[in-house]
């Protein structure tokens, strides 16, 4: 299960906080989460939420940062051991999910 995954958590009230773009995921990720009966579509949601999962305090104001200039930002989200991270472009022309392995 994604650590801090409530229903709570999922999409702000005012929506997503920039576009996605294309949506991506590599085999390993969709594989790892389909596994564990976890949809994609409740990490992008958190993601474009604004919710950066297991950053540092830093890093979460990058990405805050990030959303204002138009460069990219990355989620993290840890499951049963293993890092997904979600990445959106500087141009948000794409946003892919992958493992932190991957990367």
């Amino acid at each position: 299960m994604i650590q801090g995954l409530t229903d709570d958590s999922i999409l702000s009230p005012t929506g997503p906080r920039f576009p996605l773009g294309r949506l991506l995921i590599t085999p390993a990720a969709r594989d790892l989460l389909a596994s564990q009966s976890i949809n994609p579509s409740r990490l992008l949601d958190r993601h474009a939420g604004g919710d950066w999962g297991e950053l540092d305090k830093g890093d979460w104001e990058l990405n805050d940062q990030s959303v204002v200039q138009g460069t990219r930002i990355l989620s993290s989200f840890r499951t049963n051991g293993h890092r997904v991270w979600i990445i959106t472009e500087a141009d948000r022309s794409a946003t892919t999910i992958l493992l932190a392995s991957e990367y």
